[in-house]
């Protein structure tokens, strides 16, 4: 086997290791690199700020023509120093930005399995900007990336909503809806500031104005949002609160995510910087930054925790991120995203833990491959729009 097979291999091995959250036995007892080429790989696989830039970086390379230069570099003679961590760099390149190196890329493999996919699976895109707004008038409008729209107090360039405060200081309160289909995302700038991400699934209802000095009220009907709301001290100490169903935020000036979805048995409510106030009518869960209260529905009771906040937050940089979640949650995800439907052959699939990074931009088939390369499934098909995971 040459030694570019081998650092394919042991590549592959050392990503499921780490995605599946299991000690890297066999790159710890492997002899091709010694240890502190090693350590080297490790630091640059584990480090935030080293996987942000690889995120990056994975969106601009032309993944065909780079796998060739890696493939040279591992060609070269293996007595200088400088190829070893050309090598070791590549790895942790080729393994922390794109596993998809490995599975389109890689010489031909005999025992690989055939995948069967429908014709229809082409017409699967990633999802993209586009929403649907419903006036107090109760008119709609269709919202999409390169649209534009723009009425009296809201304008649109199709990727977000701004909504222009009114001068009067006792407007009358009117409310609009933004709902965000599945395969779909957006963003909104209330009036008093508060910028809002909204996720795939999502509903938001939203007043034309506020008041400056009267609570400033929002309200996620269902799906997933983040808010970075504008500080109190610019709006007369008008506090800040988002309504769901089963809960109550309060803020002063924060950021924080909240996701909500109907088909979820917790509303999560995740701190990223500042203070809030979630309550249900029974109790109250006061929040620090990075820690997540998770209100479950069926016993309508509170835990709080700590999380790892950019993990929870990262849907709105445009990746996903999952550490140490269950495939039947990655799935959920997905299917939000790409607007297909999934199904287990075996219910001992959906426990299945990963651990990665993906884009939200990539093929489906790019995803899915990904996933089954690291061996966390043996096999997936595509039909129309349903997703078998086998």
């Amino acid at each position: 086997m040459s030694l570019f097979s081998k650092v394919i291999d042991l590549s592959k091995q050392l990503a499921t290791a780490l995605l599946r959250e299991e000690k890297p036995s066999a790159f710890e007892n492997s002899e091709i690199f010694d240890q502190k080429d090693k350590d080297y790989i490790l630091s640059k696989l584990t480090n935030k700020a080293e996987i942000k830039a690889r995120i990056k970086l994975s969106k601009q390379i032309d993944k065909k023509k780079d796998f060739k230069k890696i493939k040279g570099k591992l060609n070269l003679p293996g007595e200088n120093l400088y190829w070893r961590y050309a090598v070791a760099a590549s790895v942790a390149l080729c393994i922390g930005s794109a596993m998809y190196f490995f599975t389109e890329y890689m010489p031909e493999n005999p025992n690989v399995n055939t995948i069967p996919v429908n014709m229809n699976a082409k017409t699967i895109e990633p999802g993209s900007s586009k929403a649907i707004l419903l006036l107090e008038d109760g008119s709609v409008v269709a919202l999409e990336k390169g649209k534009y729209y723009e009425n009296n107090n809201i304008k649109s360039n199709g990727e977000e909503i701004v909504v222009i405060p009114k001068n009067n200081a006792y407007p009358e309160i009117a409310y609009n809806y933004l709902t965000i289909p599945r395969g779909g995302q957006f963003q909104i700038k209330l009036s008093d500031g508060t910028q809002v991400w909204l996720n795939s699934e999502s509903q938001l209802k939203f007043p034309e104005t506020f008041v400056d000095g009267e609570t400033r009220t929002v309200e996620l009907v269902y799906g997933e949002a983040y808010f970075d709301v504008s500080s109190s001290v610019e709006h007369k100490g008008s506090k800040f609160v988002v309504l769901n169903q089963n809960q109550e935020v309060e803020v002063l000036g924060t950021e924080f995510n909240i996701r909500a979805y109907k088909d979820e048995s917790h509303v999560y409510t995740t701190l990223v910087e500042g203070k809030v106030q979630v309550g249900n009518g029974i109790s109250i869960q006061k929040l620090t930054p990075n820690e997540q209260s998770q209100l479950d529905l069926k016993n309508n009771s509170f835990t709080v925790s700590l999380v790892d906040v950019n993990s929870e937050v990262s849907w709105k940089q445009g990746v996903f991120s999952f550490k140490g979640k269950p495939l039947k949650e990655i799935m959920r995800v997905i299917s939000r995203w790409y607007d297909v439907d999934v199904v287990f052959e075996d219910s001992k699939l959906e426990d299945i833990r990963f651990r990665g990074v993906l884009g939200k931009d990539q093929d489906i088939q790019e995803l899915l491959s990904t996933i089954k390369s690291l061996s966390i499934i043996k096999n997936y098909e595509i039909n129309d729009r349903q997703i078998i995971i086998k």
